[in-house]
């Protein structure tokens, strides 16, 4: 009888234990039921506002055919109450030769729009899409300041902005007011005469866009470049080309929408040299027409367009810097050459100093053949025509040119140098140019 007793407590606690074991067992399990369910709310509300938030980013952002009107109906409202001028405000606002069409590109700003303007297609763009959003000139704080500003005054501020935005240097200053940047004011620059506020604010908003600068200054200096057509405020309107095609082996297309790729053999291959060729003038141009040298360091299809001539333009040059400007941007901190890369403008890291050279290491030619000529004329979209002669000769010349790098010195590779690889693809595009004849 005593050692039952303990056998029947000890079976009693284990049945006691057991008993709160599976209470508490029952208890957390619906606790982290509970707290699973908790837990899959909050996320699922959380993705659901994340969702929310997208959205709502993206359809301010988005190109957007009913966005689009809104803004040249501002734009107006804007004319009409006198705080914008110029010549295309009239088509737009009063005689409405000036229509919206479409919209092409609306990111982080920037407003790129297509209109019909008196039956021709035209692209109007503004960094900015309010007239607000620029940074209004100083000497307009002053209301009476339009009555003390002469055109020699206008001429100075324009002057300061423009070499300001382009980044150069203080003895460009007198180029520059020879240039044609501010060519349509100068025409109005009669001494008996006052500007407007609306005037000079349009004025100043369009010159702190650097690429409406850089057209302005650049469209009598060279063919390569979109022209600025008019302006109304702080949208100027440029003239329309088909833009390349990335993914397309028709690269360059003078019909919108491209038309559909003919085969070489049909004589697609005559006009592709031709374009190239003016790649090829693009280049030089860049390279020697200028006190700078003129950088393009975002390289590819969709920023280049061709006029019925064949000419080459640049269409997108935010991402174009004269010398002085690129200097700036390639001199940073590094660790290595990686470090020194800017797009599609290189430099090289200097291991002692740990900073990147301000000198771009390759070019504009490398570039243009890197990113255009190497695609486009590959062996596998030529086809049966890639083992021609003149093709060999082309491909490898454009082999040669994307190997370029500024670096190598001359006795090293004396073949290699960017001029002579220049001559070679110029050669090389010729004679097939006239074996297309």
């Amino acid at each position: 009888m005593r050692d039952s007793a303990p056998a029947d407590v000890r079976l009693e606690l284990w049945s006691r234990g057991r008993s709160q074991l599976r209470w508490l067992t029952t208890r957390l399990f619906s606790r982290g039921r509970w707290l699973l369910l908790l837990l899959l709310w909050f996320g699922s509300w959380l993705v659901l506002n994340g969702l929310v938030l997208v959205h709502r980013h993206i359809s301010t952002d988005v190109c957007s055919d009913k966005h689009g009107p809104e803004i040249l109906t501002q734009l107006c409202q804007d004319f009409s109450s006198g705080l914008v001028s110029g010549e295309l405000c009239v088509d737009l606002c009063v005689l409405h030769t000036l229509q919206y069409h479409r919209c092409l590109y609306y990111e982080n700003g920037k407003k790129v729009l297509e209109a019909r303007w008196r039956g021709q297609p035209v692209i109007l763009k503004s960094k900015h899409e309010n007239f607000t959003s620029y940074e209004p000139l100083s000497a307009l704080q002053d209301p009476n300041a339009s009555e003390d500003l002469s055109p020699l005054d206008v001429v100075y501020y324009a002057t300061m902005e423009v070499r300001s935005s382009l980044g150069l240097l203080e003895e460009d200053g007198e180029r520059l007011q020879n240039g044609s940047v501010w060519a349509e004011w100068q025409q109005r620059a009669d001494p008996n005469r006052t500007y407007t506020r609306a005037e000079l604010s349009s004025l100043w908003a369009l010159l702190q866009q650097e690429e409406y600068t850089f057209f302005r200054l650049l469209q009598d200096l060279t063919p390569h470049v979109a022209r600025v057509l008019s302006s109304c405020g702080h949208f100027y309107a440029v003239e329309f080309l088909s833009a390349g095609h990335a993914w397309d082996q028709n690269l360059f297309s003078l019909a919108d929408p491209p038309q559909p790729v003919l085969p070489l053999a049909h004589g697609r291959g005559g006009r592709d040299h031709r374009i190239a060729l003016s790649f090829l003038d693009l280049v030089w141009h860049f390279d020697h027409d200028f006190h700078h040298k003129l950088h393009m360091c975002d390289v590819k299809p969709e920023n280049f367009g061709i006029r019925e001539d064949l000419t080459v333009v640049a269409l997108d040059v935010d991402m174009v810097f004269f010398e002085p400007k690129l200097q700036e941007l390639l001199e940073q901190n590094c660790s290595s050459d990686d470090d020194c890369c800017f797009f599609d403008c290189w430099s090289q890291c200097d291991t002692h100093t740990l900073r990147c050279a301000p000198n771009r290491s390759n070019s504009n030619l490398q570039a243009i053949c890197e990113k255009i000529f190497r695609p486009w004329f590959s062996p596998s979209l030529l086809g049966p025509k890639a083992a021609l002669p003149l093709q060999v000769e082309l491909q490898r010349a454009v082999q040669e040119c994307s190997e370029i790098h500024l670096d190598h010195r001359p006795e090293h590779r004396p073949d290699h140098r960017p001029d002579l690889v220049h001559k070679r693809l110029v050669h090389a595009l010729t004679r097939l140019v006239e074996a297309q004849l």
